[in-house]
């Protein structure tokens, strides 16, 4: 008996081809399907946030900025560059004001982190935030919740006698003057350029001359 001989046209390769591969995909997605799929570990992580005890469950990956931000939603304090550059993101923990976004929530547990709802209210304002207003210390605003943080730890370091690369003499207790308080600001950037309104805010609130 002779042998028949095998033929696939080109429009039955092509269909062939095409229901092979579907069917290598559904078997693909349903092996990844029932695959265990990892989880990345959780760790609860208390702040005292304004004077409030807060208890939150975060990934260990979550910046203090966004626990901040997304998780208590206290969204004063802004993401600018997310990198550490601009400053917009500075809050005050345990006295000392740090870049949000650099810092894990995971770090701080047990911390007490002041953001700018809990300096003061419309009713009563900060001195601070009270010369922020009187001096236009701000434009569009965005950049002015770490500029306050930031200028009321400035003044804070001045008057616990904490150096800067301003000083003539480092062992000499820092003065609040102009160029004084203008480097220690030099990590907060406003774009709008509120540098000279921002800087007599300060000096109004320290009792000094810019």
């Amino acid at each position: 008996m002779a042998s028949e001989t095998f033929h696939l046209s080109r429009r039955e390769m092509l269909m062939s081809s095409a229901t092979t591969a579907a069917v290598s995909s559904i078997v693909s997605e349903t092996a990844e399907a029932a695959e265990v799929v990892d989880v990345a570990p959780t760790y609860k992580v208390a702040l005292k946030v304004n004077g409030t005890s807060r208890a939150l469950t975060l990934d260990p990956r979550t910046t203090l900025l966004d626990a901040l931000r997304e998780h208590l939603l206290l969204t004063g304090t802004k993401k600018g560059c997310d990198h550490g550059q601009c400053g917009a993101c500075t809050v005050i923990v345990n006295g000392e004001r740090i870049n949000a976004c650099l810092s894990l929530a995971v770090q701080h547990d047990g911390d007490a982190v002041t953001t700018i709802e809990g300096l003061g209210t419309p009713e009563r304002l900060h001195p601070m935030q009270a010369a922020f207003v009187k001096h236009d210390g701000y434009q569009c605003g965005y950049c002015t919740p770490g500029q306050i943080c930031s200028a009321i730890s400035v003044l804070e370091e001045i008057r616990r006698g904490i150096p800067s690369h301003a000083q003539a003499d480092l062992m000499a207790a820092p003065q609040a003057t102009g160029a004084e308080m203008r480097e220690r600001m030099s990590g907060n950037i406003c774009r709008c350029g509120a540098y000279s309104n921002i800087a007599e805010a300060m000096a109004d609130v320290a009792g000094a001359r810019t």
